[in-house]
């Protein structure tokens, strides 16, 4: 099997679920062929700096008007038009890339390639298998095409989302957004422990994704100064700034700390902790459901975590902390609470989907014979 995989780093979360999807392949198809494509910086760099260059400053700078534009998109026809009228110019960039490599199936972990896959489709450019696959708890009118085979979303209410929105049901499957193979295993603890030097205690991990977004440093320095006996890791991403800003105040207070920047050991940091604060980025909210971790979840990017924010705290798994002055009330709630504690723990692995990548790998597998 032969995959082309089409994405879009807007955040790590795109790439991070098509490198992942790649691993099952590979691992069942060892002789297969795989390509990733980061579909802006393939068309043209300048393209790829506009678009995601401006839509990171967009959601750094203003993003209440990022949240504004995620909802126009939604309701106005407009945008959606011109969205197609863009993917349908960019199109013809992607035609040689896909007549050389010449997949078995190609599969997109972000709307705008699909759109693209999906014009090419229409034109009747290419006549190839196609699967879109949703990253985040949430649907949207820009995954919507009528000539691909597949959409595989992350729950079953996202599902009854497409459906009332007209993609037939039998399209559309609930089977999860792929991660990594090594969040399958469990690594013990007292290793880990070791291996990082840290202490067996309440273990807080805080994360902001890749780019180290949100109010890291106000929730960072709140449990800093908490009289609780706990010990802190936090991921900073490529966010070097923000690790030397951090690092400065550590000495300052008297609890064990690790900074990490960006790393490929977040299954590992994971299995230390005892709960997780993070932004509601698909990816890793489905890596944290699948280690059963209570999730606590802040500055959200108005948009499509808002939207994950609130599938996740309507289904018990997560608690929302509104501002730096409410982290240390809602975690001790929940600390002090061990019935609380282990219902966020148990719908944590009931929402969760650890084979998502596998039943993935069985669809493609049915598409392409």
């Amino acid at each position: 099997m032969d995959v082309l995989y089409l994405s879009i780093s807007m955040g790590a979360g795109h790439l991070r679920a098509a490198e992942a999807l790649k691993e099952y392949v590979e691992q069942r198809y060892p002789d297969s062929r795989s390509l990733v494509i980061d579909t802006f910086k393939y068309i043209n760099p300048i393209v790829h700096k506009i678009f995601v260059d401006g839509y990171l400053n967009i959601i750094k700078s203003i993003p209440f008007a990022y949240g504004t534009l995620y909802r126009m998109s939604e309701q106005m026809d407009n945008i959606n038009k011109l969205s197609n009228t863009l993917s349908k110019f960019f199109s013809y960039k992607l035609i040689k890339v896909i007549e050389d490599f010449n997949p078995s199936i190609i599969v997109c972990t972000h709307p705008f390639p699909l759109q693209i896959v999906s014009c090419l489709k229409r034109d009747e450019k290419i006549d190839i298998p196609s699967v879109g696959i949703l990253t985040d708890y949430v649907n949207h009118p820009f995954w919507f095409h009528d000539n691909i085979e597949a959409y595989v979303v992350a729950h079953n209410s996202i599902k009854r989302d497409m459906v009332k929105c007209g993609i037939p049901e039998n399209r559309v499957y609930s089977y999860g957004i792929p991660v990594s193979k090594v969040f399958l295993r469990k690594t013990s603890r007292d290793k880990l422990l070791e291996k990082f030097g840290l202490e067996d205690k309440v273990t807080v991990l805080i994360m902001g994704g890749s780019l180290g977004f949100g109010d890291i440093k106000g929730v960072f320095f709140s449990l800093l100064r908490s009289r609780r006996d706990i010990q802190i890791i936090v991921v900073t991403g490529k966010n070097k700034r923000l690790r030397q800003q951090l690092q400065r105040y550590v000495v300052q207070y008297d609890k064990k700390v690790l900074l990490i920047g960006y790393t490929d050991e977040i299954c590992d940091l994971m299995d230390i902790s005892d709960l997780i604060l993070t932004k509601p980025g698909g990816m890793t909210i489905s890596e944290a459901l699948i280690k059963g971790l209570p999730i606590f979840l802040m500055t959200p990017i108005p948009g499509q975590e808002e939207r994950n924010s609130s599938f996740l705290t309507s289904n018990g798994v997560a608690e929302k902390i509104d501002n730096e002055m409410d982290v240390q009330r809602v975690i001790n709630e929940v600390l002090d609470n061990r019935n609380k504690l282990l219902y966020m723990k148990d719908k944590s692995k009931e929402l969760s989907l650890p084979n998502s990548g596998y039943k993935i790998l069985q669809l493609m597998e049915e598409l392409v014979i």
